[in-house]
């Protein structure tokens, strides 16, 4: 009778989700979009920024590092804040808080300003980074919905490719704050889309709080998923603090033009697509933990390869792009493995275990972006913080893995 029940209850849930008006996927997509956007767009411009507000670069570093840490707060908020009152209510919320602090940022005179205001901006664009992955859900069934999330994904991969170059065209031809303007004119846009065109995809609860709770307690007091969260995010978003340090490297230490920069980082991104590709075909034939620890090796040796070239003063553009490109193609290989790993642990609480993951994954790259501003020399400190996360990665793994022998993986 309960078999009875629980595929009465399925095919009830098909149906309401049929009915649901969808939402277009290329508007999830640009809401998604907008959060990373805002962090990639604005690298290029730093040391323009950092000239023309008098700052240096530990602190322009900072505009990266607390983006990247809003982001990360954002996706643990939005969640429960949409469960409770409906998607499109937070989602509007964090649009305007999203125009609202890229406004402050155009009209920043001082740097402290600007940093808060970046923080603030981050918090508001992780509203679409949080909540365009859910609406889908929201309006799909279970294999319909991996479909178009994997096709929303492939929309918004290319937006780290895209916007180093965007933002370096705009800076060299109109000035930092015309990032801002353009970041605005976005937030705005998606507004009265959203307004607009998407409708209420989930009716508000008033118990979603209580269960997110219980489920983030049994995550955080399991060493296996902690294992695996620290690492993936050490061996991926680690490389935030290349990213957030490239500027510096190559125009200040390599005396390379503002307009090389975006091109050398879209380098980057091609690495974490291509890693991501072999992934997907090396785990046809390679057991899934041997690649864990296999691609995240590769970088760590990239990294290493990194700091050799930085202590002994042979650091150039090609060995920079070069380590760097095979440290991303490690860390899109390794990606995917360590968030299926971290998900499987406990396969009662996925959706939690997900979305905790991408919180330690955003809140790991911005203490590695600021841990890349202290010191007299990027190059030295951005590699140092690479090799380091590596080793951390790798320690990570191999506690996950013996805390989660019995699980037969």
């Amino acid at each position: 009778m309960n078999d009875v029940s629980r595929q009465i209850a399925d095919a009830g849930s098909a149906i309401t989700l049929r009915r649901r008006p969808r939402p277009p996927l290329w508007l999830l997509a640009m809401l998604t979009f907008t959060g990373t956007l805002a962090m990639h767009i604005f690298v290029p411009a730093l040391p323009i920024a950092a000239a023309d507000l008098g700052a240096g670069f530990s602190a322009m570093q900072m505009t990266i590092s607390l983006y990247i840490l809003g982001l990360a707060i954002g996706q643990v908020i939005y969640g429960p804040l949409s469960d409770r009152f409906g998607r499109r209510p937070a989602l509007m919320a964090g649009l305007a808080l999203y125009v609202a602090a890229s406004v402050v940022c155009l009209m920043a005179r001082d740097v402290n300003v600007l940093i808060v205001a970046r923080l603030f901006q981050a918090l508001g664009g992780s509203a679409g980074l949080a909540l365009g992955r859910a609406i889908v859900r929201d309006t799909s069934e279970e294999t319909d919905a991996a479909r178009r999330l994997a096709l929303m994904n492939l929309m918004v991969t290319l937006g780290p490719a895209l916007a180093p170059l965007l933002g370096g065209l705009l800076a060299g031809a109109a000035g930092w704050r015309s990032i801002f303007v353009l970041l605005c004119m976005l937030g705005v846009v998606n507004f009265v889309l959203t307004w607009r065109l998407l409708p209420e995809t989930s009716a508000p609860s008033r118990h979603a709080n209580a269960a997110l709770v219980r489920n983030y307690g049994q995550l955080l007091g399991s060493p296996a998923f902690l294992g695996f969260a620290v690492g993936g995010g050490c061996a991926t978003t680690s490389m935030y603090a290349f990213i957030a340090a490239a500027p510096f490297i190559f125009v200040h230490e390599l005396h390379r033009p503002v307009g090389e920069v975006g091109p050398y980082l879209a380098m980057l991104i091609v690495g974490v697509w291509f890693g991501s590709l072999a992934a997907s075909r090396l785990l046809r034939f390679v057991p899934i933990r041997r690649l864990l620890i296999a691609s995240n090796g590769l970088s760590v040796i990239a990294a290493f390869g990194l700091l050799a070239a930085v202590l002994t003063g042979h650091l150039s553009v090609a060995l920079a792009v070069g380590a760097m490109f095979l440290f991303t193609f490690g860390a899109g290989t390794a990606a995917p493995v360590a968030l299926t790993e971290a998900i499987s642990v406990n396969p009662k609480v996925i959706g939690s275990a997900s979305g905790l993951y991408g919180f330690s994954q955003m809140t790991i790259g911005a203490v590695c972006t600021a841990l890349a501003g202290l010191g007299q020399s990027p190059g030295l400190a951005a590699a140092l913080v690479l090799a380091g996360a590596g080793i951390v990665a790798q320690i990570a793994f191999w506690i996950a893995f013996r805390s989660s022998v019995g699980r037969g993986r």
